[in-house]
């Protein structure tokens, strides 16, 4: 296959994007790239901080793009994984303002790392590799 995959952007269903933006914004410092529409309550939002870039949309929305997405259950069976430079700062940056799901601990493959819990049920996994 000659095909070269360029970059992943999650598009992430949330019941209510301006809610996320406001998460994402006050505890992790994503800035707004753009939204859907421009100003009121949004239906779609791409956020980004460093090179990290995540979009959300409102199950509303993602829902009439794409029929089957109409009755899924927020929150999935995944996790994001991001790497960070100062995951003991982050983690004490955020340690009493998000709700951590899993405490700074050493992976077997040698990365510090942590996972929060974002305010849609989504877990957001913060590593250090050694």
């Amino acid at each position: 296959m000659t095909i070269s995959l360029k970059k992943l952007t999650p598009n992430i269903m949330v019941e209510d994007v301006n809610n996320t933006i406001e998460f994402y914004q006050k505890l992790l410092g994503f800035e707004v790239l753009v939204t859907v529409p421009e100003e009121g309550q949004f239906a779609w939002a791409m956020l980004k901080r460093d090179t990290v870039e995540m979009m959300f949309q409102s199950r509303t929305s993602l829902g009439e793009e794409i029929p089957a997405l109409q009755h899924k259950e927020i929150g999935g069976s995944l996790t994001f994984y991001i790497e960070v430079e100062d995951v003991e700062g982050l983690y004490k940056h955020l340690k009493g303002s998000a709700t951590i799901v899993q405490d700074m601990h050493k992976t077997f493959y040698g990365a510090q790392e942590f996972a929060i819990q974002d305010c849609n049920g989504f877990i957001l996994a913060f590593a250090q590799t050694a």
